[in-house]
């Protein structure tokens, strides 16, 4: 969507946002993950404030969500901190977590009057999988490992080879080394690709919900090269000063997705098509129960 179509897109949810009943509005961006999150959000909400929560789920990518809360047209969405630093911050990439999650905090409250919620507990960063069978029995376990092992038929999605974050700096880090030129494909069939042989080392995502059924090792980043995309809810300032317990409930979520408890979740929607309501619902309910 380019920035044009974006704004209007903004407009429109902002005048209906003017006449809204006393409730808050949940986004999320266009992808499952997201879906799941701004459910999980909503019903986290719901049955802690005992408040009417409107979803305005899958309304599309970093800008429209971004866009959209600052007008107020929404109350809260999921966002990464790598993608708040680089893509809407306009900030050089870091490496450093906690120095991510600091200009972010600080950022987003100054500029925006936008506050950022505990991490949920997971990072959805590049990850670099390798068969289970091409670990060497455990003993390839990190990319230092890896590089030191052999060069690798490498599977990537296409802007991985020109991102500043992608592969000629994973090369440079590591050492690693390219079993003849890295295979572009889309992102979709990477998997397929390294199930079946064409590859046997992809650029995928940590959180990707085939991870959780491929019988396949994520790679340590050991040298810290990925930056980081820790998850986490971002509020209207306003919206937490108008209902006190907010914060409280959100909060509570903080340290309690794991990255493979994501993928688990993103497979139960992408793998098995169950609905976003009974996944996040079980979800939150085994919270409860623990």
């Amino acid at each position: 969507m380019d920035r044009t179509k974006a704004v209007a897109c903004v407009v429109c949810l902002c005048l209906s946002a003017c006449s809204r009943p006393d409730k808050i509005v949940v986004g999320s961006k266009n992808f499952t993950e997201q879906l799941i999150l701004g459910e999980i959000l909503a019903q986290q909400i719901e049955r802690s404030l005992r408040i009417k929560v409107e979803r305005r789920l899958n309304l599309g990518g970093t800008l429209l969500a971004h866009q959209a809360l600052v007008a107020g047209a929404i109350d809260i969405y999921p966002e990464y901190t790598g993608t708040a630093l680089t893509a809407v911050l306009r900030h050089a990439p870091e490496t450093d977590p906690q120095t991510v999650r600091n200009i972010v905090k600080k950022s987003y409250a100054d500029r925006f009057q936008l506050a950022w919620m505990s991490p949920f507990g997971f990072n959805n960063t590049f990850a670099m999988v390798i068969r289970k069978t091409d670990t060497q029995s455990g003993a390839i376990s990190t990319l230092t490992n890896a590089a030191a092992a052999r060069p690798w038929k490498l599977g990537v999605g296409y802007e991985f080879l020109q991102r500043p974050d992608g592969f000629p700096g994973l090369s440079s880090t590591y050492g690693l080394r390219s079993d003849g030129a890295p295979v572009t494909m889309d992102l979709g069939l990477l998997y397929t690709a390294l199930r079946g042989g064409q590859v046997d080392m992809v650029a995928a995502n940590s959180t990707d919900g085939m991870l959780s059924v491929l019988d396949a090792a994520v790679l340590v980043d050991d040298r810290h090269y990925f930056p980081p995309y820790e998850c986490a809810a971002v509020v209207r300032s306003a919206v937490l000063n108008r209902y006190p317990n907010l914060e409280t409930a959100i909060n509570a979520l903080g340290g309690r997705i794991s990255a493979e408890r994501m993928r688990v979740l993103n497979y139960e929607v992408d793998g098995h098509h169950r609905p976003l309501r009974e996944v996040a619902g079980a979800f939150l309910s085994s919270l409860a129960a623990n």
